[in-house]
C-alpha cells in the first residue's frame, strides 16, 4: 500500500489487467509536444502489439524510442479501479512469422481501412496500482 492509499499491483496482476482489456493509450514524444493516442491492442507473449498507420506511433517505432502504454479498468460508480503502465521501446514488426501470430490475435479494428503496420512494445517496466475504494467527500 502506498502512502496515498493505493495498492501496488504484482507483476502478474498487471499482466492480468493487460489481458482483460482491448483499448489502451500510447504516449510518444517525437519533438514537441508529447502525444497520447488511443489504440486497440493485444498481447503477444508479454509484449503489447497494435496496428497503426504512418504517423507518430510508426515514427517512434522506426526510431526505437521509449514509449509508455497505459490501460485502465475503472468503475466510476464505486470509485474503484486499476491502472497499468508499460514502459518500453517501440519497434515495427516486419517478420512474417510474428505478423502471422499478431493476425491470429484478432485485434479489434475500430477503423475500417488501413492500419497496415504492426508495432510491438517490449516492456522494460510494468507497474500498476489499484484504488480499492474512496469515501465520497461532498
Amino acid at each position: 500500500m502506498t502512502s496515498r492509499g493505493l495498492e501496488i499491483l504484482t507483476p502478474e496482476e498487471c499482466k492480468d489487467l493487460l489481458r482483460s482489456q482491448t483499448l489502451g493509450r500510447i504516449a510518444v514524444r517525437i519533438g514537441e509536444p508529447p502525444a497520447i493516442l488511443p489504440v486497440n491492442y493485444g498481447l503477444l507473449d508479454d509484449d503489447v502489439v497494435f496496428r497503426t498507420d504512418p504517423g507518430s506511433k510508426l515514427s517512434a517505432a522506426a526510431m526505437q524510442v521509449m514509449v509508455a502504454f497505459e490501460v485502465d479498468d475503472i468503475d466510476a460508480a464505486s470509485r474503484t479501479g486499476s491502472s497499468v503502465v508499460v514502459a518500453g521501446y517501440a519497434e515495427e514488426v516486419r517478420d512474417a512469422v510474428t505478423l502471422d501470430r499478431v493476425d491470429r490475435l484478432d485485434i479489434d479494428r475500430w477503423v475500417a481501412e488501413g492500419r497496415d503496420y504492426v508495432i510491438r512494445i517490449r516492456p522494460r517496466t510494468i507497474t500498476g496500482r489499484r484504488l480499492a475504494s474512496v469515501r465520497r467527500i461532498d
